[in-house]
């Protein structure tokens, strides 16, 4: 007959046969341990306990209580498994759109036209039912067929997704020719947006780069140089940093987008497609392009080798022509307050652009609320090396 060993002695047994050095030392010191100090040094030392020692009900309690801790643990890890999983979602749908678009614009410059000429070039309708859009030149389809490969969705930049990094040397010349009025203002806004926010973020850079130099207590001679460069670049006399400060800032992209839009009768006047003239800016030197209208007048429109010069030269007005002083007085405060910079706001400012004045402003208001500009104040640009850009 099985001899019915005590549960202390149990205990004292397993600490022998595992070699517990520590109830060793206890029990040859001649010190005393309660069964509960014992049990602890056991499981310390990961030695599990007998069970014949407990009823079974005892057992049956301690099982479910394991069980339940697990179920609990495995249940917790899940739920942070799918937090973390929906939260990773945004970084990694735009990390994959990333991808998508250096292949394609890699592609593209590999190939030199994505697209075959021979598919459009002398191309006739194939019955009268055909619609309007098949009548579109080689440059426009490009350009359409391009977009739609990258997925470059309006609506999606609307909701969050970064800019393709696609800029346009020039307008597409058969862009009237789009018989959709909001597919040719879809076309023309996906055109002008990348450039819009590339130049806002070089002047991002170097308001960032004017901050961290005022920030020091002495500036080398490359800083002084810089500095001075600035001063000269937004026409500041006796390098007064408080209206380098007022200049030196982005002009809404919703603004930017309006203006364009009115100027250029979006992207079809012979100004925009002949000389890049997106902004409608005067010049009485040599290069503009002569009014149809000219008689009695002095002036031409200014035009521009490339769109993106025509921007670059719209936002040095904006911030330098002593007519938009209030409106740079006013984008200082919304700064000075931590205000977002937006179009509707500054709008207002703007009376001085054209000779209609408040008309004029009333115009704008009108482009930026019906075609939802303010969504793209906030867009941001896809985040890609200089070589996966594609200028074209």
């Amino acid at each position: 007959m099985r001899k019915n060993i005590p549960y202390r002695d149990q205990l004292i047994e397993l600490s022998k046969l595992y070699k517990i050095q520590e109830i060793k030392s206890y029990i040859n010191s001649k010190k005393k341990l309660t069964t509960s100090q014992i049990e602890l040094i056991l499981l310390k030392n990961k030695v599990r306990l007998p069970e014949h020692s407990y009823s079974k009900k005892k057992v049956a309690e301690i099982k479910f209580k394991e069980q339940v801790l697990t179920n609990v643990l495995v249940t917790c890890c899940l739920i942070i498994f799918l937090i973390s999983l929906v939260s990773v979602r945004p970084y990694i749908k735009s990390v994959t759109n990333e991808i998508k678009f250096t292949y394609i614009a890699k592609e593209y410059k590999s190939n030199k036209k994505l697209f075959s000429e021979k598919d459009f070039k002398g191309e006739k309708l194939k019955n009268k039912n055909e619609s309007q859009d098949d009548k579109i030149s080689l440059d426009t389809k490009i350009t359409l067929n391009l977009f739609e490969n990258l997925k470059y969705d309006l609506n999606n930049i609307r909701l969050g997704e970064s800019v393709k990094p696609v800029y346009l040397s020039k307008l597409p010349p058969d862009l009237k020719n789009i018989s959709s009025t909001s597919k040719r203002k879809d076309t023309f806004i996906k055109i002008i947006l990348p450039l819009i926010i590339d130049e806002n973020n070089k002047i991002l850079e170097n308001r960032a780069k004017l901050f961290k130099i005022l920030g020091k207590p002495s500036n080398s001679m490359g800083e002084k140089r810089w500095l001075k460069r600035r001063f000269e670049d937004y026409q500041i006399k006796n390098e007064d940093v408080s209206e380098l400060k007022l200049r030196m800032d982005v002009i809404p992209v919703s603004i930017a987008i309006a203006q364009a839009a009115k100027e250029s009768g979006w992207g079809t006047s012979r100004f925009a497609l002949k000389g890049n003239a997106m902004f409608g800016q005067w010049t009485y030197g040599k290069g503009g392009i002569k009014p149809k209208d000219s008689k009695g007048k002095d002036h031409k429109i200014l035009a521009f080798p490339m769109l993106r010069s025509s921007i670059i030269a719209y936002q040095r007005n904006l911030n330098t022509h002593k007519a938009y002083g209030e409106f740079r007085e006013n984008r200082g405060k919304l700064r000075q307050d931590s205000k977002k910079i937006s179009g509707t706001d500054l709008v207002i400012y703007l009376e001085n652009y054209a000779a209609t004045g408040k008309e004029y402003v009333k115009i704008l208001k009108s482009i930026i609320s019906q075609n939802k500009l303010t969504d793209f104040d906030n867009a941001t640009l896809m985040n890609t090396n200089k070589d996966s850009s594609l200028i074209l």
